[in-house]
């Protein structure tokens, strides 16, 4: 029987040999990074040429036969002074920039693979593997040796473009991407599933339905069309009507002076990610986030316990953050984003009641997308601000109230926002994936920050927390998802067009014009094809769009009052009068 190893395992020893079979042959290569991702690996790397697509294959072939050579993965530490000397004599400048990091700074300057590749901060030592001539920064686990790996079992899906360190003052590397499985079965079900994928991708539906684009004179933004906006303000309406009457909808400045982000820790924290500006020679930053502007609405008046919570929702203002360009993909990754974000100030023995709902409100707007969620609890992370008691007593808050609402949950070390533990919830869509969406962030020390206090039952001065609460995320990347978990075709309530009228001829315009007035006035968004085209196209046409109801409406329709009704996913319905319908729809 082979032997077993954790996925995380098999995928790091993957790319580790992918990486030597790169540098057979190319022996020039300059390797950066190669972290494990979700379903595989991709590895940076500096190649003395331009690949394509086309050049993975003879990657894969000698893969493939680095394998079957059963290569053992052999790990040695030694001092971070040695490791600089024997990565210098490899030529290897990018692995001596992580030491060179690790030796000054401990890992405080590392992006998260980085992490991953070198281990704990403050080390005085690291670990290198050889994998036969190929010689690597990495603090493993590895398999034994490569011939435990099933040459079956991977394929190397793409080539892109990477700055070293996301940064493009920095060289540009080939990041070659890979899958890889336990076995040949898990890989072919992965292909299948991404083949299924591809067809739902947003980007491409989002064209086909002529909901948005992108402009390479605004990278990182969306260009809303007309349908794409009839999208966004279905859903943002619903959002708002899901929030009670306890909720005060607020909107803060987008451009506020640096001091404020100073004050709230995000300069510190958080600052590679904000986009800021020179004004009269102050700075001033484009906000990535509403909660530190916030806190002056709470403070603009004296409040006392009777006040609280109060509850302030932002629900569409815009924030920028400055991601990499490289990053950047559809909605899912973007630089100008809205958030249906809200921030409730509460006191200590309210902080139960009030998670409590937020769970259950995110539940049951889930439930409408037929969205399950399951829950992360993230706990304080290696670069926090503020009193450790503070950060214990929040953890036990939300570890007792996870525990209460009887809801299984997976702990994640160090995963909490710099300024308080968190609740994440994740959502699997229709092909199974999984999505971070929600977040509940508990927070005790922005209110000490920024002064924020109220009036006890004593009469004296007492600190509320604050709750921090997304449920959607981000409309831009919740909207991509859901173009990919219905495949474009939306349920009616959500649906651009609900309904198309489509005329055999133009003999009978004015039936068609007042049948169009009808379902407007009822409040069904209606779009007639007056093209000249036959209505066998104009079917082929409208299905194309995913448009729930399909009314053809020809000399017979017109004579008897009725439409023939063709239903998304069950055609022909056959012929009804308007009003008949306009009940079933609505």
């Amino acid at each position: 029987m082979p032997k077993q190893y954790p996925p995380e395992t098999l995928r790091h020893s993957f790319a580790h040999v992918i990486a030597a079979a790169v540098q057979k042959l190319y022996p020039q290569a300059q390797f950066g990074v190669g972290p494990v991702i979700e379903n595989g690996f991709y590895y940076d790397i500096k190649l003395p040429k331009t690949i394509t697509e086309s050049d993975l294959a003879a990657i894969a072939k000698e893969t493939t036969r680095l394998i079957s050579a059963n290569i053992v993965f052999t790990k040695k530490e030694m001092a971070i002074a040695s490791a600089i000397t024997l990565f210098k004599k490899k030529k290897q400048p990018f692995k001596v920039a992580l030491l060179n990091d690790l030796k000054k700074k401990g890992t405080t300057r590392l992006s998260s693979e980085e992490k991953e590749m070198l281990g704990a901060k403050k080390v005085s030592k690291v670990s290198i593997y050889e994998t036969g001539d190929f010689v690597d920064l990495c603090r493993g686990p590895h398999v034994a040796s490569t011939g435990d790996l099933d040459p079956a079992a991977f394929k190397l899906t793409k080539i892109s473009g990477a700055y070293w360190r996301g940064s493009e003052k920095n060289p540009q590397l080939t990041r070659i991407y890979g899958a890889a499985f336990a076995t040949n079965k898990e890989l072919d079900d992965y292909v299948r599933l991404q083949s299924e994928i591809a067809k739902r991708d947003h980007r491409v539906l989002g064209t086909a339905l002529d909901l948005f684009s992108q402009h390479p004179i605004a990278p990182g933004a969306i260009f809303w069309h007309p349908k794409g906006m009839i999208l966004w303000r279905v859903l943002e309406k619903f959002i708002r009507e899901k929030l009670d009457e306890s909720y005060g909808e607020v909107s803060t400045p987008v451009m506020v002076k640096q001091e404020v982000f100073e004050r709230s820790g995000h300069w510190e924290h958080y600052r590679d990610n904000m986009l800021s500006l020179e004004i009269e020679k102050e700075t001033y930053v484009l906000k990535p986030m509403n909660c530190p502007e916030s806190t002056y609405i709470y403070n603009s008046q004296l409040r006392s316990w009777r006040d609280l919570p109060l509850r302030l929702s932002e629900v569409t203002d815009k924030l920028h953050r400055n991601e990499p360009s490289g990053t950047l993909g559809g909605l899912f990754r973007v630089r100008q984003l809205s958030q249906d974000d809200a921030h409730i100030y509460c006191r200590e023995d309210q902080i139960e009641t009030e998670i409590k709902k937020l769970v259950d409100l995110t539940q049951e707007i889930y439930r409408v997308f037929d969205l399950e969620p399951s829950f992360r609890l993230g706990t304080k992370p290696d670069e926090a601000m503020g009193e450790p008691a503070l950060w214990k007593k929040a953890e036990a808050a939300l570890m007792n109230i996870m525990n209460n609402l009887k809801k299984g949950f997976e702990l994640k070390p160090k995963d909490g926002a710099f300024y308080g533990p968190k609740i994440d919830m994740h959502v699997k869509d229709s092909l199974g994936r999984d999505w971070q969406l929600a977040t509940i962030q508990l927070d005790f020390q922005m209110p000490r920050r920024f002064g924020l206090s109220y009036i006890d039952e004593k009469g004296e001065k007492a600190i509320p927390v604050i709750i921090h609460r997304a449920i959607l995320g981000t409309f831009e990347r919740f909207i991509g998802i859901l173009i990919e978990h219905y495949a474009g075709a939306f349920p009616m309530w959500l649906a651009p067009v609900q309904v198309a009228l489509l005329p055999i001829n133009d003999k009978n315009r004015e039936y068609v014009a007042g049948v169009a007035a009808e379902l407007k006035e009822r409040g069904i968004r209606v779009e007639t094809d007056e093209r000249n085209e036959s209505i066998g196209k104009k079917i082929r046409d409208a299905e194309l769009k995913k448009i729930p109801y399909l009314l053809v409406i020809g000399d017979r329709e017109a004579t008897a009052k009725t439409v023939a009704v063709r239903e998304r996913g069950k055609g022909d319905l056959g012929a009804k009068n308007l009003d008949a319908f306009i009940k079933r729809v609505l």
